[in-house]
């Protein structure tokens, strides 16, 4: 008996212990807009991690191959978050490369690992590849919830069942001390875009499923009447950004005249268009997307009002282009001032990109967004 009661007492003293200490590695974090009125996004694409320095690079020069690794990717991602000091960290899927990665929840822990370090809250969607080693899709992001300094979840709670693992929202709120300091003046999206096609006769990539789309609804529209709700009621809904891993078939949309960028190869969405896109332009909130997947495509282009953007290739050992550095894309959004001198909701969302190259060269600066210029 006495071995018994001490076998429950251990169970219930764990269920205490191992929760509270979850919640003491990882602590709640309000993603808010700094005293600067400011908002910085870096985005990591494909940086395609296996097992570090045993991993190497693919399409480099000639001259980088006998140095060049996986510790290239961890290099690049350090001088980024020096270099641009952001408030938030968004990587956009295959993450880790999995047919490379020897153990699933080592290579994850590597990949993120100078995000963790930073101690910069950060977040990650799935692309088609992070679940090919040891671990499955599902067990892939349930191990990225857990790590340090995350506000990655698995799925949300108000819709049940959901297609895929992954799909959640964050907010921003205002300046701390300011008017809007407890409303979300920037929405952010997080999806599943899925790995390969599951449907009989249907080939290629996966895609954003109904019932993916259907959260988003909800979750715009409730956002959209907290936004539009008192204390200081706005006229409409707060902007928002959406991050997923491979391209929507809209992507194909552009050509050479009306993007900033380069398009070097093809768009490699899923044969089936969803009607995603069509659900934010109805939603009227998100006004840029952000992927990964097609390492060689880096531009930004706007189709009914929203932006769709590349990242461009990041990782050293995702094929890429010799010659052609890594790169990542950085966003930021800036509050306007009110009549008596305050921070108030989002004047423009901004967005370049830096190569991985001695100086970290910026370029593509564009407005993706910019208050002043909706038609009111």
């Amino acid at each position: 008996m006495a071995v018994l009661q001490s076998c429950l007492y251990l169970v219930v003293l764990l269920s205490v212990i191992l929760p509270a200490a979850k919640s003491l590695r990882n602590p709640a974090m309000r993603l808010r807009f700094g005293k600067k009125g400011e908002f910085k996004i870096l985005q990591v694409a494909d940086m395609h991690y296996g097992d570090g320095k045993a991993t190497p690079c693919e399409d480099v020069l000639p001259s980088q191959l006998a140095s060049c690794s996986d510790l290239n990717t961890t290099a690049f991602v350090r001088r980024m978050i020096r270099a641009e000091n952001p408030d938030f960290i968004v990587f956009t899927g295959d993450n880790i490369f999995g047919f490379d990665a020897t153990d699933a929840e080592k290579s994850l822990e590597a990949a993120f690992g100078q995000a963790i370090a930073s101690n910069i809250p950060w977040a990650a969607v799935l692309g088609n590849h992070d679940q090919e080693s040891t671990l499955s899709r599902e067990g892939v992001m349930k191990h990225i919830v857990g790590l340090k300094n995350t506000l990655s979840r698995v799925n949300p709670s108000e819709v049940n069942p959901i297609d895929g693992f992954g799909n959640y929202n964050l907010e921003v709120g205002g300046v701390q001390g300011s008017a809007f300091q407890n409303k979300s003046v920037l929405n952010l999206y997080f999806l599943d875009s899925g790995d390969y096609s599951t449907v009989p006769g249907i080939f290629g990539y996966g895609w954003i499923k109904a019932s993916q789309q259907f959260w988003f609804q909800l979750t715009s529209a409730k956002l959209k009447r907290a936004y539009m709700s008192k204390p200081l009621p706005q006229k409409s809904a707060a902007p928002g950004l959406a991050y997923f891993h491979i391209p929507l078939p809209e992507f194909s949309r552009f050509d050479a005249s009306n993007y900033t960028g380069v398009r070097q190869e093809g768009i490699s969405s899923p044969t089936v268009n969803s009607g995603f896109f069509t659900s934010m332009v109805e939603s009227g909130d998100v006004k840029a997307v952000f992927t990964g997947h097609d390492h060689l495509n880096d531009f930004c282009g706007a189709l009914n009002g929203i932006n769709l953007c590349y990242a461009g290739g990041f990782g050293y050992h995702a094929y890429g282009k010799a010659g052609w550095p890594r790169r990542a894309r950085v966003v930021v959004a800036n509050l306007e001032t009110t009549s008596n001198g305050n921070w108030g909701t989002v004047k423009s969302i901004r967005t370049w990109k830096r190569l991985d190259d001695e100086h970290l060269t910026a370029i593509d600066a564009q407005v993706l967004w910019s208050k002043t210029s909706v038609v009111k």
